[in-house]
């Protein structure tokens, strides 16, 4: 079995099992595959399957996902769905726009706002380290902590709705 192959296997599986650790499998894919890595296993899907990984990324959720993070969901469809630069050139002072950006858009936890989703899903890995870089220099914490605790504010605020 071709890499591709194996790879459309894992998401068509994730997405059946449908809960929160399968979508790691989704992440992963998404977010260590080239461009032209994940455009072959989006024709394996289509080949093997008969679907579309977008289309099915967009179409499974778990629970309230879709509610509750709406954000992440957007976020899990544009990784799979765009196609990355996949070059060596950086730029150090649209990273720190881009953190700055960020900052503004988590400070408003507005995330209705497509700016951030457009800066993770096209962004090369390499300009992302810039701008990743950029925001804990600046703000003296990373992206990935101050997003967790996001997340984990955003699930008490469903769970306390629901529970009222």
């Amino acid at each position: 079995m071709e890499p591709a192959e194996r790879d459309a296997a894992y998401a068509k599986e994730a997405l059946e099992k449908a809960t929160p650790n399968y979508y790691k499998i989704i992440i992963e894919i998404g977010c260590t595959r080239t461009s032209e890595e994940l455009l072959a296993i989006k024709r394996s899907c289509q080949f093997l399957y008969k679907h579309s990984l977008e289309e099915d990324v967009a179409s499974h959720t778990f629970g309230d996902i879709r509610r509750v993070y709406d954000f992440f969901m957007q976020l899990l469809v544009a990784i799979v769905s765009t196609y990355r630069y996949e070059g060596h050139v950086i730029d150090e002072s649209g990273g720190i726009l881009e953190a700055n950006i960020i900052h503004q858009i988590i400070e408003k936890k507005d995330f209705s706002n497509d700016e951030i989703i457009r800066i993770l899903s096209t962004r090369s890995k390499k300009q992302l380290c810039v701008t990743f870089n950029s925001f804990r220099n600046i703000y003296g914490s990373t992206i990935t902590k101050v997003m967790l605790a996001l997340v984990v504010i955003l699930f008490f605020k469903h769970s306390t709705r629901k529970i009222i």
